[in-house]
């Protein structure tokens, strides 16, 4: 397609802006939230249009995706899920009083995060409010679950006597520069990570190593102990705000507003690349079979060699703003402010890089048997002045 190839189908049919784009577990399916105030089910075979979720009185800010249902928060204050199949309505949670921007499925937990300070748990199937999360002096941007099964030692856990009836935790991040952790049976706040000095704008949780990661308008990225709340590491060289994280294989990704991307060392600290090219906020990542693929506010997806940090290739078309990506089966889809969604053909870039990748591996592996031979070739040579020297 070249660098500027053009997108394989674009996907006209919202009013309005795409807010947040969403695949399903399976991969069949994608889900388009918009500004127009409903959602669009998405074949993945065909691209194609199969699902028009109308009933929300204002626009939807977040929505996610299930393999049968599907769930969209919106600013008139609800959140709906409906039926895949049918397009059907199936539940409306009331109880929000300003605008829910964010949802999270989890278990039989649906949880929430509100401009109106609080955070709430919802039953998925009674369409009940089983718990609300008060502490926050301002909205709720983001949200993580986690059961403390992953991460408490028995011993641990005995010391939380009045919380056994349910393990599960919220994390929640706020525009009043702390991160809380809650108890989702209780609704008691276990912890309040404080040390942000702005909004925080996005969470990634490492549960089987006790770590969570908050990105922030202060420009910093801060790794707590989740068990403790110790503040462990600060990540400071942007000069922006972070807005999306992305972790692959202990190396954090960091997209920002002074238009770049950093890859740091989780262990050390240590910024290892930055990754430029962007003329505006990078507004969402993806680590893809060895690619990097960034969305940003100067309307273009681009794909990065996460190693080198080379631009591979540059996906030009929108308009506006990216707001979110997905990527499957060797396809980018892209979704924008301008109200389209756009499908891109990556099969070239995914090839190039399995190539590279092999060529990386079998040449670690003949340096790794070099070594091997080496080591050996020390322990004769030690061996024999042992030897001579009648040791």
């Amino acid at each position: 397609m070249g660098n500027g190839g053009s997108a394989v189908k674009v996907c006209t049919d919202h009013q309005g802006g795409i807010n947040w784009l969403s695949l399903s577990p399976d991969g069949q399916r994608l889900l388009t939230g918009s500004e127009d105030g409903t959602a669009r089910l998405w074949s993945t075979a065909d691209s194609q249009c199969h699902g028009h979720f109308q009933g929300h009185e204002s626009y939807i800010t977040f929505c996610h995706l299930e393999n049968e249902a599907a769930f969209t928060c919106s600013a008139d204050h609800t959140i709906r899920k409906w039926d895949v199949m049918t397009g059907q309505c199936l539940a409306i949670y009331r109880g929000h009083t300003s605008i829910v921007n964010r949802i999270l499925v989890a278990k039989d937990y649906l949880f929430s995060g509100s401009y109106d300070r609080t955070a709430r748990c919802w039953s998925v199937d009674k369409e009940k409010q089983i718990q609300e999360f008060r502490g926050h002096r301002n909205c709720v941007l983001t949200l993580a679950h986690y059961s403390s099964r992953d991460v408490l030692e028995e011993e641990e856990e005995e010391e939380e006597e009045e919380e056994k009836v349910s393990r599960d935790l919220l994390v929640t991040g706020s525009t009043d520069c702390t991160v809380k952790v809650w108890w989702v049976s209780s609704g008691r706040c276990y912890q309040t990570l404080l040390g942000h000095t702005g909004a925080v704008l996005c969470l990634i949780l490492d549960a089987p190593n006790r770590e969570l990661f908050s990105g922030s308008t202060d420009y910093t990225i801060r790794t707590w102990n989740i068990v403790t709340g110790e503040q462990l590491k600060v990540f400071k060289e942007h000069q922006g705000s972070v807005i999306c994280l992305e972790l692959v294989n202990r190396h954090l990704y960091s997209g920002s507003a002074d238009r770049t991307v950093k890859c740091w060392l989780v262990d050390t600290g240590e910024r290892i690349q930055t990754y430029k090219a962007h003329k505006h906020s990078v507004s969402t990542l993806k680590y893809h079979a060895g690619i990097l693929f960034t969305g940003s506010g100067d309307a273009c997806a681009r794909a990065f060699n996460p190693k080198s940090g080379v631009l591979q290739k540059i996906f030009r078309g929108h308009k506006f703003i990216i707001n979110c990506i997905q990527i499957h089966n060797e396809l980018l889809y892209t979704a924008s402010h301008d109200g389209t969604l756009r499908v891109w053909d990556i099969r070239g870039i995914c090839k190039r890089n399995k190539r590279r990748l092999k060529k990386e591996r079998s040449a670690q592996g003949r340096s790794s048997q070099k070594g091997s031979l080496s080591r050996l070739f020390n322990n004769k040579v030690g061996c024999m002045v042992q030897q001579e020297n009648g040791e």
